[in-house]
């Protein structure tokens, strides 16, 4: 067969394909809902069985050893997984709401967010954003210690006035309420300029503390519009969003006018820049410190979507170092030598 025909038959094979891809996924749904069903099944038999005969530990002990002589190279019936679906059990039993949204992720994701969050709006957030976006369990683990879900919470963004509803909560997600720059080192009187440079020198730690979802563009992009020049402090990329986003760097106060200067930016970047398969780009102001309820009056009427966020200088040692440092008593020893 030739090229030529193989071209011909391509919107059948691409069919096709796309058809084969989507039962696969279903299978695989249906395969996940039925391995959590059983093991809340299996876990609501645990706690019945040892409320009605006053059992303890030793029961999930004597099953576990009975289920791998039953089903040899199963890796779900060892003790501590048994423990964990009467714990699943018991964690969702009272939940109208999230008892059917589990069943709709992998269990070792529903083990994450069972042992790692604390209530179960956190749960149900998490368990959202897992569905939603395909999170694996490293991606998940990830998210949660960097406390997503409270900086999801705080963050302060007019997103859900300016990006349609499909694209609101990964940008949100996008966006931090605080971002920690430890990595950088600053004179104490440092300025922007002193500070973009840190974060350009220190790119792969910057883009990790951003989230992981960001590419590097430039620093002081250049724009023209009309006869004036404008240079967006960094410029970025987000894979996700499918947005370039620009970040303007302040050391003090929030104030509203960079909302406004941010809008400008996000206009001369959309009319000039964005391809056209790109999504309208999106900005964070990153400053020193801000008023929250200034911040939300300064965004409400900015038709650009723009995020406000603030960054700390952790002043902290490593915890290597400070393994290194003598015992305090010791420590006041030394000084002494200053006495004098």
């Amino acid at each position: 067969m030739n090229d030529f025909e193989i071209m011909e038959y391509r919107p059948l094979v691409d069919e096709v394909k796309e058809l084969i891809h989507k039962k696969q996924y279903k299978v695989l749904q249906l395969i996940n809902a039925e391995t959590i069903n059983l093991y809340w099944e299996i876990g609501e038999e645990i706690y019945r069985q040892q409320e009605e005969n006053g059992w303890g530990k030793s029961i999930v002990q004597v099953l576990s050893k009975e289920l791998q002589k039953e089903f040899p190279g199963a890796k779900g019936y060892f003790a501590a997984n048994l423990w964990r679906m009467r714990n699943f059990y018991l964690s969702y039993r009272n939940s109208e709401k999230l008892a059917p949204l589990v069943r709709e992720i992998s269990w070792s994701n529903n083990i994450i967010i069972m042992e790692k969050c604390k209530d179960d709006l956190q749960r149900e957030f998490y368990i959202q954003m897992t569905k939603r976006y395909g999170w694996t369990k490293r991606i998940l683990a990830n998210f949660l210690e960097a406390q997503t879900y409270e900086k999801y919470l705080l963050n302060q963004t007019n997103f859900d006035m300016t990006l349609p509803k499909e694209r609101r909560v990964q940008a949100k997600l996008a966006v931090k309420d605080e971002y920690t720059f430890d990595f950088a080192e600053l004179s104490p009187e440092y300025s922007e300029h002193e500070l973009e440079m840190q974060l350009v020198n220190n790119i792969r730690a910057f883009l990790i503390e951003m989230g992981g979802d960001f590419t590097f563009i430039g620093n002081q992009y250049h724009l023209a519009v009309g006869s004036r020049d404008l240079y967006i402090d960094l410029l970025l990329f987000h894979r996700r969003l499918r947005s370039l986003v620009a970040i303007e760097l302040k050391i003090g106060e929030f104030e509203a006018e960079y909302a406004g200067k941010m809008q400008l930016y996000l206009t001369a970047l959309d009319e000039q820049v964005k391809l056209m398969d790109e999504n309208p780009s999106i900005g964070i102001i990153i400053c020193k410190s801000k008023d929250k309820t200034y911040v939300e009056y300064a965004l409400k009427q900015t038709n650009a979507p723009i995020g406000v966020a603030t960054y700390q200088l952790s002043n902290s040692l490593p915890e290597n170092m400070k393994e290194m440092l003598p015992e305090p008593e010791e420590i006041v020893k030394r000084l002494r030598i200053f006495e004098n």
